[in-house]
């Protein structure tokens, strides 16, 4: 039991840093093959990884952290202007507001950002990675993110983990 345990957190864990990991199919899978595994155990093991991995997206956006001397001098050196990057600049310039427009928005009305954080940690949408940044962008209580995001996870991965055969048949709808 305490193998599949650490398992589950450390796919969850995985999955929170890297996106391209599918902790829905991981948990769906251990479910099917796993009788014995408790799927509230198996909820709050996936929480807890999501919420830690996801921790370390939220600090470094709020500026908590600091990126890898790597990651931010390839992010912030400067580049000889050409064609290409003048276009690129111009289109990702109305987004850029927009971010921008949003986390005014989100400092203006923290619960907005709170209750979009909550929901976004059970169904996903928005995208759970995205309001995790904001959230960090946004200056939210560390508080607020654990809670809100270990209650949320808990859920969805609890529901998951409970109901394999109906999502499973979902999924191949």
């Amino acid at each position: 039991m305490l193998g599949w345990f650490c398992l589950t957190l450390g796919v969850a864990f995985g999955s929170a840093l890297v996106p391209v990991i599918s902790v829905e199919v991981f948990v769906l899978g251990l479910m099917s093959s796993e009788p014995g595994a408790q799927w509230f155990l198996v909820g709050a093991a996936v929480a807890v990884g999501q919420i830690a991995g996801k921790l370390f997206y939220y600090l470094a956006a709020r500026g908590s952290i600091k990126l890898p001397p790597f990651l931010h001098d390839r992010l912030h050196r400067q580049r000889p202007p050409t064609r290409r990057r003048e276009l690129r600049h111009r289109r990702t310039k109305w987004l850029r507001a927009k971010v921008e427009a949003v986390r005014e928005r989100c400092h203006r009305h923290p619960k907005w950002m709170a209750g979009t954080y909550g929901v976004s940690s059970v169904v996903g949408l928005p995208p759970f990675m995205a309001t995790t940044v904001l959230a960090g962008l946004a200056d939210m209580r560390i508080s607020t993110f654990l809670s809100m995001g270990l209650t949320g996870r808990f859920l969805r991965y609890s529901l998951l983990a409970a109901c394999p055969a109906v999502f499973a048949h979902l999924m191949h709808l």
